[in-house]
């Protein structure tokens, strides 16, 4: 007698759930080979750039990149794109993909923002001039433009208010620090940025501080600027600048080399008689009182030694050979300290005059 199987429902399904388990592992087994294979691009040179332009989304990108041959499988791409939560963040500007990348590696890129920002190094102490001509070097800004805007354009600062006519306006007030300049940014946005800087530095008790000093905000930065270019000593600028403002209240002429170095347009190791001689309202050895304006941007630590100097009965000071400045109270002091400095000096008293009788004591509060 013939025996005759039937099979069960239940028999159908475990055989349909093996072959779906069977399936899967061989589409994920597929999958693995295929991130596998994509895991890292290769460009040709080492890296490209690509420029994914403003509205542009994963799509547009997969064919620029398709057509640029750095990504083999466009599906996987969009894939990891999807599951990531990467669709829909895209960011304008350009895309450098080095050789060796990972495809998650070059969305991490397309929705950071400013991906092509350009780190500019602005150093204390840098005048307007040399922060224009960086900026310019590095491709980020030209040179009219930058003058144009700097001159012309207006910037809602407290701290610019009242500034006296000059050539330089803005000079010492683009504060020195390091910025990140992204793509595109205008010549009014980067001098903005930086004056955003300073306003951020410059605090209300500086107000305060400058107020009570009797001295306008332009006076402390125009100080703070000579300071700067007077000593590279954290600790000796607060006395640097109770020489000054002890020179300041006697009336005496503040005979910065500094200011004449701005005018001349190049730091001097030594100046001729003929350089303290220049007519130039910048020249504090032929004019007493501050100068026209900032001769540099200051840093925070000079700006502060301007609003709390030293209380110090010296009036002059040198530089030693050991990098540290001389002090002293007296012409006589100081011209002997010169000469113990460098015995071969020889002193025009032409240049630096002997003010001692115009000598009065202590530096205002």
């Amino acid at each position: 007698m013939a025996v005759t199987i039937k099979e069960s429902k239940i028999g159908k399904g475990r055989i349909l759930a093996v072959l779906l388990v069977v399936l899967i592992i061989a589409a994920v087994v597929f999958s693995a080979v295929k991130l596998k294979d994509s895991a890292a691009v290769s460009v040709n040179g080492g890296e490209k750039t690509v420029t994914v332009k403003d509205g542009e989304g994963v799509s547009e990108v997969v064919q620029i990149l398709r057509q640029e041959n750095i990504i083999k499988n466009p599906v996987i791409f969009r894939l990891i794109s999807k599951l990531g939560g990467y669709d829909g963040n895209v960011q304008p500007g350009n895309l450098k993909i080095e050789d060796g990348m990972s495809y998650r590696d070059i969305l991490e890129l397309l929705i950071t923002p400013n991906r092509s920002a350009t780190k500019i190094v602005i150093p204390e102490g840098y005048e307007v001039r040399q922060i224009a001509e960086t900026l310019c070097e590095a491709g980020i800004a030209d040179w009219n433009n930058f003058y144009a805007a700097l001159n012309n354009d207006e910037y809602g600062y407290r701290f610019l208010e009242n500034l006296p006519e000059r050539e330089n306006k803005m000079e010492g007030y683009l504060f020195p620090a390091t910025y990140e300049i992204p793509e595109g940014m205008s010549e009014h946005d980067i001098i903005d940025l930086m004056l955003s800087a300073f306003n951020n530095q410059f605090k209300d008790e500086y107000y305060q501080r400058a107020e009570q000093m009797g001295m306008t905000v332009d006076q402390v930065i125009t100080m703070a600027s000579i300071i700067e270019r007077e000593t590279d000593s954290e600790a000796e600028r607060p006395k640097v600048a109770g020489v000054f403002y002890n020179r300041l209240i006697a009336g005496m002429k503040l005979q910065s080399c500094a200011t004449v170095q701005y005018v001349l347009g190049e730091r001097k190791p030594v100046l001729a008689i003929a350089d303290t001689q220049i007519d130039s309202p910048y020249n504090t050895y032929k004019y007493a009182g501050f100068p026209l304006g900032p001769i540099c941007c200051p840093g925070i630590a000079c700006i502060e030694a301007a609003l709390f100097p030293e209380d110090t009965d010296a009036y002059y000071f040198v530089q030693g050979n050991n990098g540290q400045h001389i002090f002293s109270r007296t012409y006589e002091e100081h011209i002997k300290a010169m000469q113990e400095n460098d015995p071969t000096i020889s002193v025009d008293h032409t240049a630096i005059e002997n003010q001692d009788s115009m000598q009065s004591a202590g530096v205002s509060e």
